[in-house]
């Protein structure tokens, strides 16, 4: 393990660190507003089968929520063990940023997480329902914050380096820096699209056990009109952030697409194997000239190739998980539309498609992390774009130290995620058999339309 890039493992042990902990707030974010959307059609009209979901999938999310802070806790330990040079040098910024996390999403959600998950029943409906909202909030404003400093780790502007320092000069700018507002609304769209194929899955996988329950049937339509609304959507978004990223970071767009010499009318590759030794793909298929239609809007449009650069990141992580990333989103898209299309015709998905919906579960998961390596591994050799570089950033840990405590994060997060989804399954059972009511909450006392707008 001597012979081991100690760089390399501190970026795998912080890859693995990040993708175990985004799973849980990429469900978060979005269950917390369908939390409140099952809470306000229960007060709306008072058909019990709101309520219902909304016990089975508090339940969801406070799993989800805890363990989504637990593990966020070891990525923090990693900016002193690992990578000590980044706060260093850029501690000006990414620490008050994270601090406003803390200091307004984390309080908040913390504040009324307890109301959330155990006030049903003892205190007002309103109150109730508004602690929800405020919960469901606070995790949308911890996402902003996080947001802020990665997208600004990816388009740095408002400071200015002083011996070897970042200083703000403009926090507005810092903020609101030119990829944050299509980082922001693509990872939004993603969480939405995360829980809508989970809910949709979860209560696919009940009704194939023959649980046709009212509850059932509102999940299932929820989760499938959700997916199929916000699928455009984050096509649209996607399309936007990468034209942003085109013009901020085109080494990144070059590496995605397997473009390695600047040409006009560059055709989408479809598939290849990016060959860093020769500087070229192998086994190339690609489209004529799409690639430049779908970046620049024009046939002949120019894209410059990754040997134009100084510096690239490694092609063939960004070029494939690009390509899982694209084909989840059409996956998506879809099953989506064809599960809302038999909803409408049928009355409720085919017994196959239902199937199919078990299997996307959790397809929100695989396409928010090839996303995100996309997203961070094209960032490379930067770990603030052009201003700090990752061996600059790295600590002089040993290789042999980072590789235990990899080994160790890596078997305790196996344990864990299967743990996890072993739980969620398990609870979706007791919830077929009516068994969950007093896990989290109670019931209210008068479960009816008055009560519920009481």
């Amino acid at each position: 393990m001597d012979t081991l890039d100690p760089i390399l493992l501190a970026r795998i042990q912080f890859a693995a660190n990040i993708s175990f902990h985004i799973l849980f707030p990429t469900i978060t974010i979005a269950l917390g507003w369908l939390l409140l959307f099952f809470k306000l059609r229960w007060r709306a009209t008072g058909d019990a089968k709101w309520n219902a979901a909304y016990r089975t999938w508090v339940k969801v999310f406070a799993l989800s929520f805890a363990l989504g802070v637990v593990s966020g806790i070891t990525m923090s330990f990693q900016f002193g063990t690992n990578w000590p040079g980044f706060m260093e040098r850029v501690g000006n910024i990414a620490g008050p940023l994270l601090g406003y996390e803390v200091l307004t999403a984390f309080f908040l959600e913390a504040a009324f997480l307890g109301i959330m998950l155990f006030g049903q029943g003892r205190v007002s409906d309103r109150v109730h329902t508004l602690a929800t909202f405020l919960v469901a909030f606070g995790t949308t404003l911890s996402a902003f914050w996080i947001l802020v400093l990665n997208s600004w780790m990816q388009t740095p502007v408002g400071f200015e380096m002083i011996d070897g320092q970042a200083h703000p000069t403009d926090w507005a700018a810092i903020v609101f820096n030119p990829s944050f507002p299509y980082r922001l609304s693509h990872m939004l769209l993603a969480s939405g699209l995360t829980v809508a194929f989970l809910v949709a899955g979860l209560s696919a996988w009940r009704r194939l056990r023959g649980d046709a329950s009212a509850e059932v049937q509102a999940t299932l339509r929820t989760g499938l009109v959700l997916g199929a609304v916000l699928i455009p959507l984050q096509i649209l978004a996607g399309d936007l952030h990468g034209l942003n990223t085109l013009e901020h970071q085109p080494a990144k767009v070059a590496a995605m697409e397997g473009i390695w010499e600047t040409e006009r009318g560059a055709g989408l590759r479809l598939f290849a194997l990016p060959n860093e030794d020769t500087r070229s793909n192998d086994y190339e298929i690609q489209i004529p000239k799409l690639a430049s239609l779908i970046l620049t809007h024009e046939l002949d449009g120019e894209l410059k190739g990754l040997n134009d650069f100084e510096h690239h990141p490694p092609v063939a992580p960004v070029f494939w998980s690009f390509r899982v990333m694209v084909g989840i989103g059409l996956l998506m898209l879809a099953v989506s539309w064809l599960g809302v299309w038999q909803l409408k015709r049928r009355g409720e998905p085919a017994r196959w498609l239902l199937r199919v919906l078990v299997g996307m579960t959790f397809a929100g998961w695989v396409a928010t992390l090839a996303g995100w390596y996309v997203t961070e591994i094209g960032r490379q050799p930067w770990v603030v774009y052009g201003v700090v570089s990752t061996a600059d950033a790295a600590s002089s840990v040993p290789a042999p130290l980072i590789g235990i405590s990899l080994g160790l994060y890596l078997s305790i997060y196996i344990v864990l995620l299967t743990a996890y989804i072993s739980v969620l399954f398990h609870l979706m059972h007791k919830a077929s058999k009516g068994e969950l009511d007093g896990a989290i909450g109670t019931l209210p006392t008068h479960d009816t339309a008055e009560g519920a707008r009481a």
